[in-house]
């Protein structure tokens, strides 16, 4: 590859093994539990890797890079930079990756497109994994098979951000809620006074940009995906020293269960951030899950909440909540439903946080119950991080979320269009639903993509109370109105209007035609986006194009869209 700046390898003669999703990686140690466990609570191996050590051991030695989006680019440019013979593969052809390949001319790089050929493992001293790429693929697992390391993006950065001064570090996991938490952090950071930087499996990648930009606190948002390379026995370099100085889990429900084989799996790969925290750390516990809140300690939530048995997560939170306690972790609780004496909480209507008046709830513009435990937790893990607490009122009250988050695109004619696609799960679409009382608007919901192989009962349920009109789009939108008309006369409720459409083009038009005056169209669809696009944002920005044509198109016809009778 001396010399080679695009070698484009051709793969049509190559057909990829279909990839079951569902089965679980054959890891080492795999479903024993997360690392935390191991040495007795105690990370041990290589040493932390700086930039110079990274360099000296890669440099003319071939990195695979599996998955050519964001975090994949960023992997790609950071070894390139640091003289690895970088080969890059991805499971689409190369004319769906123009942009991409364009993004990357001069940097030495050669391609594996249209499939993941197992020849790439010849002589490769590093495998590196996209966001997106399934651990459970042949490559992956014949990778590990060899004793080939694995890395990502977001264990780099967490790496290697102490050497370039990128403290302190905060990471971020959780179900549902991570995004918005993380993105006020950041806010309430800032209005400290600090230099910050948000990054993760949110926004730009920070990986390839670490020796450029300005020492600061860095705060990481982190996937189940990410999360789970996060473990000494698949990793390269040590684990010690990459930890963060404040975590939290945001919540722990059901999700990703098309990837992660069990619930006790998808635990276990969001517990490999506990592994990271070391004596006087600190842990954001939120009290109100029932899962998280078991990583407490017993005084501070005497009486357990339910977990659903099947779920087989009671060993592994007793044993994770003795290590945070023998380490010396930090704990740090936030609650909507109780009274705390430190932490943060909601009491009469107020938010607190250790004790100190943040802002009344009636003076948050973000919608929901679920957002103001998001803002609770972002004061807790910003307080915990070394911001004033005087600072986060202004950021409680002007705050008004996060890009396809409940956001409003447009009002128009009475009808008021929200875009929601971050809500990929049922859950999500759960916390997105509850924030509109029932009867207080026409509620049109938009709902579909592609399922992840998640319960969808409550969703019904939530559906039967709050919406008027359920137009199902997509992979999924079938089974949701199938699910919810059955739940209808299982309970013997009136169900609401249903139709079925293909794509979100033709669910917005519909949703325009039977609006009427004080009508919501609420895109939250509860199912990932991959049934047709390259992720939530991009599906979310279709909505918004989709929606500001339509209304163009009316103003210039003089007249709203026609409705149905």
């Amino acid at each position: 590859m001396d010399g080679v700046d695009h070698l484009i390898w051709q793969t049509e003669q190559f057909r990829p093994t279909p990839v079951d999703l569902a089965a679980p990686a054959r890891f080492p140690e795999r479903g024993k539990g997360p690392q935390v466990f191991t040495n007795n609570g105690n990370l041990s191996g290589a040493p932390t890797p700086d930039a110079n050590l990274l360099r000296a051991h890669f440099a003319g030695r071939r990195v695979v890079v599996l998955g050519l989006a964001r975090q994949g680019m960023a992997l790609t440019r950071f070894f390139a930079d640091l003289g690895a013979q970088v080969v890059v593969s991805d499971a689409a052809p190369p004319e769906r990756l123009k942009t991409e390949t364009t993004a990357l001319n001069g940097i030495p790089v050669a391609y594996a497109l249209g499939g993941h050929p197992t020849s790439l493992l010849d002589d490769c001293a590093l495998l590196c994994l996209s966001g997106g790429v399934p651990a459970q693929l042949p490559i992956v697992e014949t990778a590990v098979a060899r004793g080939i390391p694995l890395t990502n993006d977001g264990l780099l950065t967490c790496q290697l951000a102490a050497s370039h001064g990128l403290t302190p570090l905060i990471a971020i996991t959780g179900s549902s809620g991570k995004t918005t938490t993380t993105t006020l952090v950041g806010k309430l950071l800032a209005a400290d006074g600090r230099t910050v930087h948000v990054g993760g499996n949110i926004g730009v990648p920070l990986l390839d940009r670490l020796a450029t930009i300005e020492p600061g606190a860095t705060v990481l948002e982190l996937s189940s995906f990410q999360l789970e390379l996060f473990d000494p026995a698949l990793a390269w370099g040590g684990l010690q020293g990459g930890g963060p100085q404040v975590a939290c889990i945001t919540n722990l429900t059901p999700n990703h269960l098309d990837r992660h084989p069990t619930m006790a799996a998808y635990a276990a790969a969001k517990f490999n951030l506990l592994a990271l925290l070391e004596p006087g750390s600190t842990l954001v516990v939120n009290l109100d899950d029932p899962v998280t809140s078991r990583l407490a300690p017993p005084e501070m939530l005497p009486k357990r909440k339910r977990i659903p048995a099947e779920w087989r997560l009671d060993d592994l939170l007793d044993e994770t909540q003795a290590v945070l306690q023998r380490r010396g972790v930090r704990i740090v609780p936030v609650s909507q439903q109780h009274i705390l004496s430190t932490g943060a909480w909601l009491a009469d209507g107020v938010l607190i946080v250790e004790g100190q008046p943040i802002c009344r709830r009636e003076e948050v513009p973000l919608r929901g119950d679920h957002n103001v435990g998001n803002l609770l937790t972002a004061c807790a893990i910003a307080h915990a991080a070394g911001a004033d607490l005087g600072c986060m009122g202004d950021v409680a009250r002007t705050f008004t979320g996060v890009p396809h988050r409940l956001e409003v695109v447009a009002h128009d004619n009475h009808v008021t269009w929200i875009n929601d696609s971050i809500a990929t799960s049922p859950e999500r679409a759960i916390a997105g639903l509850r924030s509109f009382e029932p009867g207080q608007q026409t509620l049109i919901l938009l709902a579909g993509g592609k399922d992840k192989n998640l319960p969808w009962d409550a969703f019904a349920n939530e559906a039967l109370a709050r919406v008027s009109f359920l137009i199902g789009f997509g992979q999924s939108g079938p089974m949701i109105i199938n699910l919810v008309q059955e739940r209808a006369r299982f309970s013997q409720q009136k169900a609401p209007n249903c139709a079925v459409v293909q794509r979100l083009d033709e669910a917005v038009e519909l949703a325009a035609r039977v609006a009427g005056d004080d009508s919501v169209v609420l895109l939250s669809p509860g199912g990932t986006s991959y049934d047709a696009y390259k992720d939530f944002e991009e599906r979310g920005e279709h909505f918004r194009q989709l929606v500001r044509r339509m209304i163009d198109a009316q103003i210039c016809n003089g007249n709203r869209a026609k409705r149905m009778p």
